[in-house]
């Protein structure tokens, strides 16, 4: 008895290293030792204890179902051991000792080691496992117990290529699966968590099952339903694992995957049996079929090698000779090509027939068959004969061959010699019979001519060489003729056409000379009238294009005189057209005479005259064309001068106005100038005397709108310039609006000037002591004053740079003050000159305006109110605070006054501020420009 009560001791299972099972059982318990340790604390795994139960409760329903039963709670079924015992003994075909049917602990205790006992004779060594564990439902020790009896019953005994157990199994899954996509069986856990390796082992054995190309990698709990479902309902395996057990596990229990594949494998271990025995037939048939393959290539290629043998003989023993020498060369090449080419293939055949008969005959020895016996007539010994009687044919044939060639060469060479002469003389005269006929004479020029009978001369020259070569081609036909040449008929033939085409170039040799002479005389008439015409129509041609060319030119003219210039080359041109049109009757006659000597004589003139491109056609086109642009001409001008006899009118209608416009606009701009400059008066009368004078002014705007109407009739004309006068609108324009503004700008300054002076109460004399005092040193009377104009304007008014304040000068009246400070060399300082320059010319153009100059003196000489005055006018209106309310405001001030204070004083924010109090001090800052308001 095993001992199964060794307290607190780590538990193995497995079968003995000595076990005698089927498949190797070293390995089987290496394998149970090294690598199947129960390990308590995965076992304790929720994950994979879950996996496990389904697993090996399927398990051992699909054997217990075989006895009629099943259990539903792994560790609680097998506690009696009645249903463990059952379980063994179908699993093993065995028969347990009877059981006890006692319910007390110790009837279930005795039959629990009844099937451990049981386990144990099968070899497996079993520590740890005791049947009070099993007895009080020890999960760890019951699942233990049945990864055991699979480990014994179901894994050991698989055996693949030399291994076993669970390498066994994994190189079966890995072979089973390997022609399939996305799977690659490495272990058995994570390899089968996509469920493909199960769907590709279904589809390796019963492919109609799966559908392999339509699952997805990507959908692992698919895919495992598909193989579950599969298996369960065709293969009768139940489904043992769980689907998102396995795909939520990130290492799903091995031991569930093993069992569970080894179903697969016990499931298709039928099929591999019958693939064993169909291997063992298919290998038996496979030589069998070979040696029939064999004994049909002796039976075709005996047939085939006797048959070319049959047709060869005939050939070889045919000694007719040939007519020519190339019939003959082509028997023997036809040999040659024979021995190398037809008859090694044959001799090779031959061979290999021998080789191949002698190795079926010892396949069919080795594999206990009887031997081959070929057809009749196609033995070895029958194909030997048949060879001898083909070398015999051989003998002879070649000499043969090379006797006649030899014969017939030198009857060969003789006929040869003829058609090469015969060719060489056929090649020569080729043509030549068409050269001679040929009429080109009769399109050619003079110099062609020339050129003609200098080249007929030396064909004549070439024709009497080749005589003698026409006297041996008839010497070779005749000797031809007297040794029966086999073809003397067409060599006869070729000698008589190439006698009678010598006698024919002969006689049109004669007949082309005595053309080409007559031919030349002719063209050397005709060829001097083709020069005298290109010598008069060229000049005339270019009288013509310059015509032409002269009568359609644009033409541009702007006065009267121009056109009239014009008009009058045009008339002295048309004085010259009789003459021209005689001079081209005269040419064109030229050319008449010419073309009536080609035509009586049957000259076909090759082209146009070679001296020349201008053709009779050209000449009457282009008078034709002078004829037409004449008059066209003629109403052009006319047009052009009624054109600039009008615009001359409108030249001298505007010059008339603008000479009277454009000086009275210059001359009251110079009485402008000397009016701002000597304005005398008060400033209301020079302001009522300007006003008159700009209405004045205004008055004189009919004589300008006269113009512009006068000037708008000149453009519409596109006249451009006009001698009479030296105003162009443009100008007058300028003028017109540089008088308005100018009068407008001195009255505008006069009001200034009143304005200043009323609220600074300048006195009039203080003003027209500014006005001269500015007007003396604006020395270009430009009405603005330079930066050192500006400074000596101030000192000659007695202002003092450098005390910022005006000095008194006693009674100096201000020509004497300036020339005092001018002999005396007084300067102002840089400093106080550049504030001052920031205050009078804001924007730094560099001028001082009279309007900035009366301002900058008036706050200067004038007491003028400041900020802190305003405040403290506020602060009295205030009852002496800091703030002032909306009610003091319109209490006090005006309504207007007092809204537009509220409207934009600021709160006050002081520490004594009070509700609606305002900010009467940062608003009087802002007045004068201290802040922004």
């Amino acid at each position: 008895m095993v001992d199964y009560h060794a307290a607190n001791q780590s538990y193995q299972y497995g079968p003995s290293s000595g076990s005698n099972g089927a498949g190797g059982g070293g390995s089987m318990g290496d394998y149970m030792a090294q690598e199947d340790d129960w390990d308590r604390d995965l076992l304790l795994d929720p994950a994979w204890e879950k996996q496990q139960r389904k697993t090996f409760t399927a398990w051992c329903n699909s054997h217990l179902r075989k006895a009629g039963t099943q259990i539903e709670n792994i560790d609680e079924d097998f506690r009696d051991g009645l249903k463990l015992m059952l379980l063994l003994e179908v699993i093993s075909g065995e028969r347990l000792p009877k059981p006890e049917r006692g319910k007390m602990r110790v009837h279930k205790i005795n039959n629990v080691n009844k099937a451990l006992d049981f386990i144990a004779s099968k070899g497996v060594k079993l520590v740890s496992i005791g049947a009070e564990e099993i007895v009080d439902g020890n999960a760890k020790m019951t699942l233990g117990m049945i990864w055991t009896i699979i480990l014994r019953f179901a894994i050991q005994d698989i055996s693949v290529e030399e291994t076993s157990a669970k390498e066994g199994l994994l190189l079966w899954c890995q072979r089973k699966t390997a022609p399939y996509k996305n799977v690659n069986v490495q272990n058995f856990h994570i390899s089968w968590k996509d469920g493909l390796a199960f769907n590709a082992l279904i589809h390796r054995h019963r492919p109609e099952l799966i559908e392999y190309d339509k699952l997805r990698k990507d959908d692992p709990v698919t895919n495992l339903n598909n193989a579950f479902e599969v298996a369960e309902k065709y293969l009768d395996i139940p489904k043992m694992l769980d689907a998102e057990d396995i795909v939520n596990t990130a290492r799903p229990d091995e031991k569930a995957i093993m069992t569970y594949v080894s179903s697969f494998y016990h499931a298709f271990s039928g099929a591999q049996k019958a693939e064993t025995a169909a291997n063992r037939i298919c290998k038996v048939l496979a030589v069998n079929q070979e040696n029939e393959h064999l004994m049909e290539d002796y039976e075709r290629l005996a047939s085939d090698l006797l048959e070319w043998i049959r047709r060869t003989i005939p050939w070889l023993e045919d000694r007719v000779p040939q007519k020519t020498i190339q019939e003959m060369q082509q028997k023997l090449e036809d040999f040659r090509d024979y021995r190398r080419v037809h008859k090694p293939p044959k001799v090779q055949e031959k061979c290999q027939l021998e080789i191949n008969f002698n190795t079926l005959q010892t396949k069919l020895r080795l594999s206990n068959r009887p031997a081959f016996m070929p057809s009749e007539g196609k033995m070895v010994s029958d194909i030997n004969n048949g060879w001898q009687h083909l070398e015999q044919a051989e003998k002879g044939y070649e000499e043969w061959l090379l006797n006649e060639i030899r014969r017939l060469e030198r009857l060969d060479h003789l006929a040869e010699k003829f058609r090469q002469k015969a060719s060489i003389h056929e090649a020569w005269t080729d043509g030549k019979e068409a050269m001679l006929k040929h009429r080109d004479y009769e399109t050619a020029t003079l110099s062609d001519i020339k050129a003609l009978i200098r080249k007929h001369e030396a064909f004549e020259s070439d024709l009497a060489a080749h005589q003698d070569r026409v006297e041996q081609i008839a010497a070779i036909a005749q000797e031809l003729n007297e040794l029966d040449y086999y073809d003397s008929h067409n060599v006869n033939t070729r000698c008589q056409k190439i006698c009678d085409q010598w006698d024919a170039l002969g006689s049109l040799t004669h007949s082309r000379r005595e053309a080409l002479e007559k031919t030349e005389k002719q063209l050397e008439t005709i060829d001097q009238l083709h020069l005298e015409y290109a010598k008069r129509a060229a000049p005339f041609n270019n009288w013509m294009e310059s015509a032409m060319e002269d009568l359609q030119d644009m033409f541009i003219v702007h006065t009267i005189e121009e056109i009239e210039g014009l008009i009058s080359a045009h008339d002295q041109f048309k004085s010259t057209l009789p003459d021209a049109d005689r001079e081209r009757e005269a040419i064109l006659a030229i050319h008449k005479e010419a073309q009536r000597i080609a035509e009586s004589n049957h000259i076909k003139l090759s082209g146009s005259n070679p001296y020349t491109t201008v053709t009779p056609q050209i000449i009457n086109s282009k008078w034709e064309k002078v004829q037409q642009l004449v008059p066209k001409r003629d109403h052009a001008l006319l047009e052009e001068q009624s054109k600039q006899q009008s615009n001359e009118h409108l030249r001298r209608q505007f010059a008339s106005q603008a000479n009277i416009v454009g000086p009275w606009i210059q001359t009251k701009m110079e009485e402008i100038g000397r009016i701002s400059i000597e304005m005398n008066g008060t400033l209301e009368d020079q302001l009522s005397h300007l006003k008159q004078y700009e209405r004045s002014i205004v008055d004189y705007k009919p004589s300008l709108d006269l113009l512009e109407q006068q000037h708008q009739l000149i453009q519409e004309a596109l006249i451009f310039d006009n001698k009479h006068t030296n105003y162009t609108m443009e100008h007058i324009r300028v003028g017109w609006e540089q008088l308005l503004t100018t009068i407008a700008r001195t009255i505008n300054e006069v009001e200034n000037q009143i304005l200043t002076r009323d609220a600074k109460g300048i006195s009039q004399e203080q003003m027209q002591e500014f006005r001269a005092s500015f007007n003396h040193f604006d020395k270009d009377h430009g009405g603005a004053l330079g930066p050192e104009e500006f400074k000596a304007c101030l000192i000659s008014l007695g202002y003092d740079v450098e005390n910022d304040r005006q000095k008194q000068t006693g009674s100096m009246d201000s020509d004497d003050f300036r020339a005092l400070l001018i002999s005396t060399g007084y300067s102002l300082g840089d400093a106080e000159f550049n504030r001052i320059m920031s205050v009078v010319d804001p924007n730094h153009s560099g001028l001082v305006t009279f309007q900035a100059f009366i301002d900058f003196m008036s706050r200067e000489t004038t007491d003028t109110d400041t900020a802190d005055q305003v405040i403290a006018s506020f602060k009295v209106l205030a009852g002496d605070k800091n703030f002032i309310t909306a009610e003091e405001l319109r209490r006090e001030l005006p309504p207007d006054q007092a809204e537009y204070c509220i409207a934009r004083m600021a709160p006050y924010q002081g520490p004594d501020a009070v509700p609606g109090a305002l900010d009467y001090k940062s608003f009087s800052t802002a007045l004068y420009g201290e802040s922004d308001l």
